[in-house]
Formats: C-alpha cells, structure tokens, sequence
C-alpha cells in the first residue's frame, strides 16, 4: 500500500504573545487535518504569516515577512491584525491567496484547503495535544478578545473588535491541562485583563463540578490554587486590582503585575484618552503597602503630539518617586486610523528621540539600584535555556528568570550550575544565590533544585 505524502504549511508568527495564542490555535488545526508544518520555504507548499498592525515598524515588518514568503514559495495565506486591512495587504503584495483578520482559523483553513486539500484519511486527522510555540515550562492564556478603551493612539479595537471574555471554566480546564503536562508559568494576556468577564456580565461557568466566576480576581484565585507561576500583563489600575495584590501578598499569584501606563502628565493622559490620570502614584505607593515585594513593570510614550518639556519632566519625576522595576519606553509613531494623528504640535522626531534617551537614563539607574539590593538573596527562578562556551562542561551555565522577570521583556539570572551542574534540566526551578547584578540581568550560583509538585494530576507527555 502507498503511502500518502503528507502536505507541508509554511508558517511565520509575528507580533505580540496575543498573537502568538492565535497562531498556535492555527497551527493545531493545520496539524489536526492532517498537513505538517515546513520547518523552511523549500519544504513548503504555501506559507501563512500570522501578521502584526499595531504601530507602522510592525505594519512593514509584516509586509516583509509577506514578500519573503512569496519570494520563496509563490504561495501565501495571510492572516492577523494586519490583515484586518486587506487594501494595506494588497497595494504591496497583490500575489496573495488570501487574506484574513486576526484570530479566523476558519478563514485560513478555508484557503489552506484552497490551495492543498487535505488528506481524506481520518487517520491523518488525529492530534492528541495543542501545539505551543512557547519552550514547555510556559505558556500564554488568552482570556479575551478586544479591547472597549477608545485610547487615541491605539487602533486595537478597530482591528479585533470589542471585548469578548472567555468563560471562566473553559481558561481553567485550558490552563490544568497545561500544568497537568509540564507547564509551570501560565502567562495570562488580554488586551485589557482587568476588565475581564465585565461584556458577559461576569457570568458563571463549570470547572470541576463548581460555578466560577468570570473575574479576574475569582479566576486567581483559582489559578493560584494550580500550584505553578500565574504572571499577569496589561492589567489596568481598577481598584478591584487590590484584591489581586492581595493574593500575591499571600503568595497564590506571582509578586508581579504588567500595568501599560503610558505617562504621568494629566494633560497627555487626557489626550491620549487613559483612565486614571493623576491617581497612578497613590495606586502604585497601595499596592506596596499591602505587597512590599511586588514588582512593577509598565511603558511610556514620549514625543506624543502637544508633550511639552514641563509634561515629559513630569514624566521623570514619576519615575523617580514610583521607582517601577521594569520600564520599557517607545517613541510616539503615528498608526494609519488612530484619533491622536489630528492632534495639534506634533513633537519633533530627534526631540522624541532625545527625551526617549533621558527617560531610559533615569530608569537604569532606578533598575540598577533595585537589582543590587537583590545581591545576597536566594531567589527562585526558573531555567530557560543553557549558557555554555564550548569548553565548559555540559549544563555549567544556565540563563533563567527570577518571579519578576517575564520572558522575552524582562532581564535575566545569569545562572554558574556549581555543584549542581549535569543535573539542571531546562524548566527546572532552582534556588539561585545572586552575587552580582547590573542594569538589567542578575548574577548569581544555583544552590538547590525546587522540588516542583503542582496540585493537578500529571499526565505523560506526548508529542507529535
């Protein structure tokens, strides 16, 4: 009997971790119908690229990966945020098959099937497990779509829509299963987590035989009771958020809130139509009281049309009395269809530049006096991936992540293995003893290895 050659996918994932959710939805349907993912463009038949609209250095990093693809295959589907504006799409690249918005599995099956029909086997059509794109010690859970904010310079809700929330039953038993076969972070993501469950009323869902509740403080407490690293990002500063810091204070949810604040003068705040203008620093100074450890991580625009020195100062002072531990800061650009685009006294770019300059110089050194106040401290962190040169033995270098480090954003532990090198594995959680530190990344030796028993039931691991 012959044996029918499988059909190979092309995919290429681009943008935020929201959108990296939606390509390994799309690429454990890909693997359910039975077609193999191209590890490169000569294997593949047709590629799909998993597009990023946000701001225009995304936009033409996108268009880029699409013109890559097509150089190369011929064949290319394209999906995501940018393809939410196909005209876009089209203008530059009017070669492709298709073109889908953000989070339509359906659409890019539809002309996947177009182009390479998939096998009638059902026996090609058997996937026992999701696909992640994340290493298996973490993973992202997307607890809702959209976003209701009217920020002025985001075009996020024009793109994928308003609000809709999972229910709260279908992220747990997502999130168990995970934890169940090796994760131990959950990274929860959403445009805007605090107002999670607020479009379905905060309605109740089955998990385990009980009602839960669709909010954000119910489902950590529940997450918490998973016994793995729960980290949340774009959170807003609602008040309901103290019952979420309240939670890390009693050690259910790690120590560490995302909180995109955007700037601190009441005037930029208002143009750039955000919540909580002039509240952020009685906010930030509470959740300290009731969570001395928590670590804070936001970012800034500068150069936003009508900043003036006085509202960018204002910025910095901020900085300096919140001390946040993680700071990312981005220069105004313009996005095609946001509000802030008509606004008056556009600031000049080498101006943008220059404050964006001072603001990182601030933060550095606040970011370096907090990391060298952690030498001396063990602290638990888990293991990423291995640092060795070539002559050291296997496993005597390890990068890692302490509790207010988030991958990919946040800085490092430089990890020497010591006594316990050959027997770290990536995913491990250690005791790390920190002997230096810098800006960004900690320094420092493993001293044990955390005994990892999560409060699920493991499940063996399968691969496909």
């Amino acid at each position: 009997m012959e044996m029918a050659v499988a059909k190979k996918v092309g995919f290429v994932s681009l943008g935020c971790p929201k959108a990296l959710v939606d390509s390994e939805r799309i690429l454990t349907q890909i693997r359910a119908e039975g077609y193999e993912v191209a590890v490169n463009y000569e294997d593949a038949e047709v590629v799909v690229v998993n597009t990023c609209g946000f701001i225009t250095p995304a936009i033409e990093e996108s268009l880029s990966a699409i013109g890559e693809a097509l150089e190369r295959t011929g064949k290319v589907i394209v999906t995501g945020c940018l393809g939410e504006r196909p005209e876009t799409i089209q203008a530059r690249h009017p070669n492709v098959l298709s073109v889908t918005g953000a989070g339509d599995i359906a659409g890019v099956m539809n002309a996947l099937h177009e182009v390479i029909p998939p096998d009638a086997n059902p026996f090609t059509q058997l996937l026992p497990t999701g696909i992640k794109l994340t290493p298996k010690h973490y993973a992202y859970v997307k607890i809702a779509e959209g976003c209701n904010h009217t920020c002025s310079f985001c075009i996020i809700p024009k793109l994928r829509g308003l609000q809709v929330s999972r229910d709260a039953g279908e992220i747990l038993y997502e999130s168990y299963r995970l934890v169940s076969s090796g994760t131990k972070e959950l990274l929860i993501i959403s445009q805007d987590s605090s107002a999670y469950g607020v479009d379905i009323r905060h309605q109740t869902s089955e998990y385990q035989g009980q009602a839960v509740v669709a909010h954000l403080v119910d489902l950590c407490q529940k997450l918490g009771e998973l016994g793995v690293w729960v980290r949340l990002h774009y959170v807003y500063p609602y008040p309901h958020i103290e019952n979420i810091v309240k939670l890390m204070a009693q050690g259910k949810i790690l120590p560490y809130l995302d909180v995109p604040l955007q700037h601190a003068s009441p005037n930029i705040l208002r143009a750039m139509r955000r919540p909580g203008a002039g509240k952020q620093l009685e906010t930030i100074m509470r959740w300290r009281e009731i969570c001395p450890d928590i670590v804070l991580r936001s970012t800034f625009i500068v150069g936003f049309p009508g900043e003036t020195e006085q509202d960018f100062q204002m910025l910095l002072d901020f900085l300096v009395s919140a001390r946040l531990d993680r700071v990312g800061c981005f220069t105004y650009s313009e996005v095609e269809g946001a509000d802030a685009n008509t606004l008056a006294n556009p600031v000049p770019e080498e101006i943008k530049l220059e404050r964006q300059a001072r603001l990182m110089a601030v933060q550095q050194q606040i970011s370096l006096e907090k990391n060298e106040a952690k030498i001396g401290k063990i602290l638990e962190c888990i293991v990423d991936e291995y640092n060795d040169d070539e002559d050291d033995l296997a496993g005597t270098k390890l990068i890692g992540r302490s509790q207010g480090d988030a991958p990919g954003i946040d800085g490092s532990v430089m990890i020497a293995a010591g006594e316990l090198v050959g027997q770290i594995k990536i995913g491990d959680l250690i005791q790390v003893r920190i002997e230096d530190a810098d800006e960004y990344d900690l320094y420092g030796e493993a001293v044990s290895i955390v005994d990892w028993q999560p409060n699920v039931i493991r499940m063996p691991t399968m691969t496909v």
